[in-house]
């Protein structure tokens, strides 16, 4: 059964079906020190959860964020997520190190 793509839970950042054996991971849509502890998660792929930090402060996902649709609609995620788009459901990348910049 799970190894039918029909029955793989999709990614909601880039809407690629998420295989079970691929890394993925839950992200807090409003990060667990920003009060965000016991709200609503999401099951991402491993590399769009990476993106996701490597771009935004943990503020930033607090204040602004805080939904896929805003998510969607940063510039960086944005041409991220057409990139991977593009990859099969099992693509799994190194995301280098925290990108954004720091001192905010």
């Amino acid at each position: 059964m799970e190894d039918n793509i029909d029955d793989w839970p999709i990614c909601p950042l880039c809407a690629r079906p998420i295989p079970p054996h691929v890394p993925q991971s839950l992200h807090h849509l409003v990060p667990k020190l920003r009060g965000g502890k016991g709200g609503p998660v999401v099951l991402l792929h491993h590399i769009c959860h990476r993106e996701i930090h490597a771009t935004l402060s943990e503020a930033e996902l607090a204040r602004n964020y805080n939904t896929i649709a805003a998510l969607k609609a940063h510039p960086r995620l944005a041409g991220f997520i057409k990139w991977v788009a593009r990859r099969p459901p099992e693509f799994a990348s190194k995301v280098p190190g925290k990108r954004r910049p720091r001192g905010r």
